[in-house]
């Protein structure tokens, strides 16, 4: 049970809409001795305004009431925030009427004057289901497909289409473009479209691993091989066995660990640091790197003949500003993303900020951009407008 402290900080938080003060006044005192938070609002109107500015667990609405009823509260509440339960009470409640209520999604109908513990029970499940729905949503959210490459500009296209064809077959592929353009995003394309889709993907990212460790990370050890390695490590390749290892910022592996990773390519067969044993492995490997291998190459900085093994098909990522006809698109799907999470109404954004937008000069690409709009989201009123860019956007 909720704790009697009133308008407890820490409870769900109830709007109560009702034209009747007294109404109003009785259900906020009963619900803040069972300790939720409370706001009210004297019609759907004002209840409405109220609702998408702030965050709620649960809404009691009467339905007949001045300038805004309680049924078009229902309709637009459920447009900003459906995952919100809306009780719906009334003195002139009908079954025609809760039918209706409920149709439109409300959670419940109450009658006035409403039974105390039907009220409270009728919350309790409320905010009960309110929570699951959230819980579900974030479960979702993390075993959710992938995300989708979004743009139509030609070098987008080119690059679907490629996958199209790629995916499906054994080909090795290695994907290029600089930091930030979503070259992980191909990877994982490359892996759901593929007959591995059902194994796992592995991702290593080179670059975050020091060189000391870059060959235990993917091969494994054994206990005692070295000083730290107080029991057997099973590497990444062991692990993508049967699915995909995706090796990011590859042009910084080391030449060492680039031997190895020949050798497992060359014969399915990888040894774990320590031992004398192979091991088999059935991996495709996708790797990307922001920097120009052939370059590496010449520097001895790159095997040539893992280039090769590596480059079966290459796939070019661009830079955000050689794909500028793909913002209008990516600043809509980021809106709808980042206000989603933050459990707000999406936000509009007037099509003169979103011109500026493109014209920026995206040294970040497609992660900069990202960043700009959660600021913008955060930072900017209903609409994003010009001057919240001018303001924003290189802050």
């Amino acid at each position: 049970m909720p704790n009697k402290n009133k308008n407890n900080d820490n409870g769900p938080s109830i709007l109560v809409i009702d034209d009747e003060a007294a109404i109003r006044k009785t259900l906020i005192e009963i619900l803040s001795f069972e300790g939720y938070k409370t706001q009210e609002a004297g019609d759907g109107e004002q209840g409405l305004k109220i609702f998408t500015e702030t965050k709620f667990d649960a809404v009691l609405c009467d339905i007949k009431m001045p300038k805004s009823d309680g049924m078009e509260f229902l309709t637009q509440a459920m447009q900003v925030r459906p995952d919100v339960p809306i009780i719906m009470i009334s003195g002139h409640g009908t079954i025609e009427t809760a039918v209706e209520a409920v149709k439109k999604g409300a959670y419940d109908f109450i009658s006035k004057p409403p039974d105390l513990n039907r009220l409270l029970i009728t919350i309790k499940n409320a905010l009960d289901k309110g929570t699951l729905v959230s819980e579900t949503k974030v479960l979702k959210k993390r075993i959710s497909k992938v995300q989708d490459i979004v743009g139509e500009s030609a070098p987008i296209k080119k690059i679907k289409d490629t996958i199209d064809k790629v995916a499906p077959t054994e080909a090795r592929v290695l994907i290029t473009g600089e930091n930030g353009v979503g070259k992980e995003l191909v990877a994982r394309w490359l892996h759901e479209k593929s007959t591995r889709n059902g194994s796992p993907l592995v991702e290593v990212n080179c670059a975050a691993i020091p060189t000391e460790l870059i060959e235990s990370e993917l091969f494994g050890h054994e206990k005692g091989s070295f000083t730290s390695a107080v029991k057997q490590r099973i590497g990444k390749f062991e692990q993508a066995n049967g699915g995909t290892l995706f090796l990011d910022e590859i042009g910084d592996m080391s030449l060492s660990a680039q031997a190895k990773v020949l050798r497992a390519l060359q014969e399915g067969k990888i040894t774990r640091v320590g031992a004398d044993k192979d091991i088999n492995v059935d991996v495709r490997v996708i790797a990307a790197t922001n920097k120009d291998l052939l370059k590496e190459v010449e520097e001895k900085n790159f095997r040539l003949d893992l280039y090769h093994r590596l480059s079966v098909i290459l796939i070019h990522v661009p830079s955000l500003n050689d794909r500028r006809e793909d913002i209008p698109q990516l600043i809509d799907k980021f809106l709808e993303s980042i206000c989603a999470d933050y459990g707000i109404a999406k936000k509009a954004i007037e099509p003169a900020s979103v011109e500026l937008l493109q014209q920026y000069n995206w040294t970040g690409n497609i992660r900069e951009l990202r960043n700009v709009v959660e600021r913008l989201v955060i930072l900017s009123g209903k609409t994003i407008v010009a001057s919240d860019v001018k303001s924003y956007a290189n802050s």
